[in-house]
Order: structure tokens, then sequence, then C-alpha cells
């Protein structure tokens, strides 16, 4: 097998070395052929009885030459070999074996066009060669030499039409393959980005939440550490909490970069509106009035947009703590319209102009797109902007029954 296949690779970059090789092939078998009388009384050949005239020996050097040539330009080379079976047909006294370069060069004609040029130009060499003979040869116009100029003419018509059509079957095949094998490249990649994308949301929304409650906490201790060691005890113990809270989920996230096989991969479900209470309560100890109303009573979300609702009060919460300022006050609402459930978060917060705006504050940081990302991919919509009068204002609608859909399919609705 590896001595075929070196064959081949071997002739596929020496094309020319085999037409030579194919064209001495055709040159013995024309001598051969011209030597011989086919018929005798007995039936049976008869060797040594016939002797090419010099003409027809040329005629066959010259068809033979011409056949080294036929993949650099085989229409050209057909028109040859044509030429001198034309010569050798009319000026033969006997029935010469030149036809045979021009029956190689009809099938490397038939191999490299189309199907309707082959059975034209095939259709044009049989009639033209077999009306030749029949018309202007030696032989009677009924004799088996005719019709074997015919016969063999249609089967080079045809076997090169049947390499070609199988050439394109196998191409096709392979090229089927190959998109496929991209196909597959392309949606593992794919499948990769976005994973990667989903756990940087989650370390996104799990590292601004809890540093921030732990950067505030930290404050208040710092500052009521000498006159109220209680209330700066209470705060520290907060920072703990947040602390704890925060390594648990970040165990919880990066544990999905496990194997599925791995005996320490996390197994507690992801984080929902049913622990929104304990969501609302660590902004609230940190000192962020927050109000809640929940309409979704006996409404049972699908995890993914489970996992999102929480995610956007979380990141929406954390934003209201970091940018709206003191005094600032948060409301939340969960509600249940038609077939969504519809998460809105306000803040009545100007803002602290004297500190560095965050671009999250006008949409470009990464904690909003990460909220619309979260809902494109559940097919829901989600805006944020500033509120008339002062104050945030962030409200996504969430399909109840959504099903997840790629970055690629669903858009990004600011």
């Amino acid at each position: 097998m590896t001595t075929l296949v070196r064959g081949r690779c071997w002739a596929k970059a020496h094309p020319l070395a085999v037409d030579g090789a194919l064209a001495a092939a055709v040159l013995v078998c024309m001598v051969i052929g011209s030597l011989v009388e086919p018929y005798r009384h007995d039936g049976g050949p008869s060797w040594g009885t016939r002797t090419p005239a010099t003409l027809n020996v040329i005629l066959m050097i010259l068809g033979a030459a011409a056949l080294i040539f036929r993949r650099r330009d085989p229409w050209l080379v057909l028109a040859a070999t044509c030429a001198v079976s034309v010569i050798d047909l009319v000026t033969g006294e006997y029935r010469g074996a030149v036809v045979m370069s021009a029956v190689v060069a009809l099938y490397t004609v038939a191999a490299t066009t189309n199907r309707p040029t082959t059975w034209r130009i095939g259709l044009i060499t049989m009639t033209g060669l077999t009306g030749v003979a029949m018309v202007a040869g030696p032989l009677p116009w009924y004799a088996q030499e005719n019709l074997g100029i015919f016969a063999w003419t249609g089967m080079a018509s045809a076997a090169g039409d049947a390499v070609r059509s199988r050439r394109a079957f196998v191409d096709a095949i392979r090229e089927r393959a190959e998109r496929a094998e991209r196909t597959r490249e392309e949606e593992a990649r794919r499948r990769v980005a976005e994973e990667r994308l989903r756990i940087a949301r989650d370390l996104h929304d799990v590292v601004a939440h809890h540093i921030a409650l732990v950067n505030v906490q930290a404050g208040v201790a710092a500052h009521v550490m000498d006159k109220r060691p209680d209330q700066a005890k209470e705060a520290l113990s907060h920072v703990r909490d947040a602390s704890r809270s925060a390594l648990n989920e970040l165990r919880a996230t990066v544990g999905l970069l496990r194997q599925s096989g791995d005996p320490e991969a996390p197994t507690e479900p992801a984080p929902g509106l049913a622990h929104l209470d304990d969501l609302v309560d660590t902004f609230r100890h940190a000192g962020l009035p927050v109000e809640v109303t929940r309409g979704d009573a006996a409404t049972e979300l699908p995890a993914g947009a489970d996992l999102a609702a929480y995610r956007i009060i979380q990141e929406a919460l954390t934003n209201v703590q970091k940018h709206a300022g003191t005094g600032a006050k948060a409301e939340v609402s969960v509600v249940r319209v038609g077939p969504n459930i519809e998460v809105t978060i306000l803040d009545d917060g100007p803002g602290e102009s004297t500190e560095p705006q965050d671009d999250e504050n006008n949409g470009g940081g990464h904690g909003l797109i990460g909220m619309r990302e979260r809902v494109s991919a559940l097919s829901g919509r989600c805006t944020a902007g500033p509120r008339y009068g002062g104050g945030f204002r962030v409200h996504a609608i969430l399909p109840v029954t959504a099903k997840p859909v790629s970055p690629a399919e669903g858009g990004t609705t600011a």
C-alpha cells in the first residue's frame, strides 16, 4: 500500500514523464497492430504478413508524440491526432492503427471538460473518423475495422466522461468533509468563547459585588474604630461575611472549569431569586437602604433566567453602592407581566461628581455590558440609563419560557 501511494504521488509530481510513458506504450501497440493480419483463412491472426509503409510509421510516431502534451493542451492534441488518423485512413493501403492515438486524445478531452461538450466532440470525432474510413478508406464501407473505429471512439468518450464524473464526485465529498470539519472547529471555538464570556461575567459580578461591600464596611470600620468600637466590630464582621461569600462564589465559579468527573467540582445550584433577600441584606448592612417589591408569586423561572435576574439585581445594586453617592436609596421590583418577568432597579442618587466616573455610568463598562449580554442570550431586552430628575434606572425583561440563544443569534439591546 505504501508503494502504491508513493507511486501515485510521484505520478502527480511528474505528469510529463507519465504521459511520455503512455505515448511509448501507445506507439508499441500501434506498431504491433500494423504488423498483424487479424483474419486468416482459418480465422486466426497471422503475424508478419503485413508490413506498414514508411508514411504509416511516421504517422504513428507523430500521433504518439502528440500524446506527450495531452494534459497541457488536450484540444490541440485531439486535433493533431485526428489529422494524422485521417491521413492514415486515406493513404494507407492497409488499415493502420494510428486511430488509437486519437482515441486516447478524445478520452483526455472528455475527462477534462463538461458532459455536453464531451458528447458533442465525441459525436463529431466518431462520425468524422468513421465516415472518412467508410468513404475514402481502402476497405469496404461495411468492414468490421470501420465499425471498430466507431466503437473505440464512443467508448473513449464514455470512459472520459465517467472518469470526470467520478473525480467531481470525489472532490465534492472531500469538499463537504472539509467544510464539515471547519464547521465543527468553528462551533467548538464558538462554544469555548461563549463559555469564557459567561465565566468572565460571573467572575465580574461576584468580585465587583463583594469587593464593593468589603470596601464600604472597611471604610465604616476605620471611621468609627476609635469612638464606637462596637460598630466597628460589627462592620468588620460584615467584611468577614462578605469575603467568605466572595470566596465561596469564586470557588463555585472557578470549579466550573474542572472536568466533569472531578470529585471536587461544585454541585450546589447557582444563585437565583430565591436568595434575593440574602443579597439585599448584604447591601442593607453596608448602609444602602433597599426596598423590594415582588409580584412573581408562583412563578418558576428557568435556571438561566433565574440566574440572570439575580446577577442583574446584584450588579445594579453594586453600581448604586459605588456611584449613587451618600444618602441614596434603591428600589428593586420583580414582577410577572404576561409571559415575562420584569426586573427593575431604581435609585435616587445624584452620583458623586467629585470622583472619576466609571464608564459604566454611560453604558460603556463591563457591568452594564454583562447585563445586556445575559438578557440577550435569553431573547430578552435590557435598558439602562439616567432617570429624569436624577438617579439611575435598570430595566430587564426576561421571558419565563426563554430558550438560550448564541450571541450571533441574539443581538444586544441598548
